[in-house]
């Protein structure tokens, strides 16, 4: 029978700015298992508001125990027993809620999509009404909240060593992808014995591109289902919701991630279906939809949606 964990919230807990299979696992759980973990808010102490009390205690005690700049906070790995390279990890996000009663949105330098266009560099911090479910901007318009957690991923192939939380890679990592929220199935290659599942960089709420550098930078709490599927080999992410295909695109160049885009949601309507790979790419060209996910990760991101009553 499946079991449910809750990994405690604390800086022993965390890891910060960077993915290793070396990294120790904080948590073994059977295949089926349901894990619920929170995360801190990417973001140093240039992040911190000014007035200390609203600064919640946690995230002064995890810069201080991780003084390492740059990168996110992520929860140490999550062992799932029978899990080997080659299988896939189905990750289920059944929940991505704040726990924080504001964000923060920056304009950093040498960041963003126009980085040398924006100099005047700024730190807003817009409170979240959790009841309501919105967040309100300085200038007074309310945005809806759509959290999301923008890591998810297993751990890098072990010859890789340590890779930077920041890029996001064949094992998934920073897709910052809006679309990946509760509802939706997350499909990740498994690289390394146990998967070694992570998550961290909580948003708010986000829209496709990211462009200025961050989304509304905010804790999570998440729930998740973590699954080992034999029946599944897969090279790169994938994910679907009750609705939709969701192909993954990542790549330094923003034509050749969207070119992976396509390439693999070809593959996976082909799986799927009894059509030809002409027929699936003519399908994608009607039906499918392709977005800029991010601009400003270094591996830059594109997905294309597919409707799955059109398949």
């Amino acid at each position: 029978m499946a079991q449910h964990h809750d990994i405690p919230f604390t800086p022993e807990t965390m890891v910060r700015g960077f993915l290793d299979a070396r990294l120790p696992p904080v948590l073994t759980v059977a295949s089926g298992d349901t894990v619920t973990l929170s995360a801190l808010p990417a973001g140093g102490v240039t992040s911190l508001p000014a007035d200390a009390a609203r600064v919640p205690a946690i995230w002064r005690e995890g810069l201080a125990a991780h003084p390492r700049e740059g990168g996110h906070f992520m929860c140490r790995p999550v062992f799932v027993r029978g899990a080997q390279p080659g299988d896939t990890l189905q990750v289920d996000i059944l929940e991505a809620k704040p726990w924080m009663d504001f964000g923060f949105v920056s304009i950093l330098p040498l960041l963003g999509t126009l980085p040398e266009e924006f100099t005047d560099y700024e730190t807003i911090h817009p409170p979240i009404d959790m009841a309501r479910g919105i967040t309100t901007l300085p200038w007074g318009m309310e945005l809806p909240l759509d959290p999301f957690f923008g890591i998810m991923a297993v751990a890098p192939p072990a010859a890789w060593g340590e890779c930077s939380s920041i890029q996001p890679r064949a094992f998934g990592g920073n897709m910052d992808n809006k679309e990946l929220k509760p509802g939706t199935t997350l499909y990740l290659p498994v690289f390394n014995d146990g998967a070694l599942f992570m998550a961290g960089d909580g948003h708010g709420v986000q829209g496709d591109g990211e462009v200025c550098i961050t989304a509304l930078e905010t804790g999570l709490t998440g729930k998740f289902r973590l699954t080992v599927r034999k029946d599944l080999h897969l090279a790169r992410p994938f994910a679907e919701s009750a609705t939709h295909l969701i192909s993954i695109g990542i790549d330094e160049d923003l034509d050749d991630a969207a070119k992976q885009a396509v390439r693999e949601m070809v593959e996976h309507v082909c799986a799927r279906t009894n059509l030809s790979r002409n027929q699936a790419y003519m399908l994608c060209s009607l039906a499918g939809n392709l977005r800029v996910t991010q601009t400003v990760d270094g591996n830059k991101g594109v997905h294309m949606m597919l409707a799955k009553d059109k398949i």
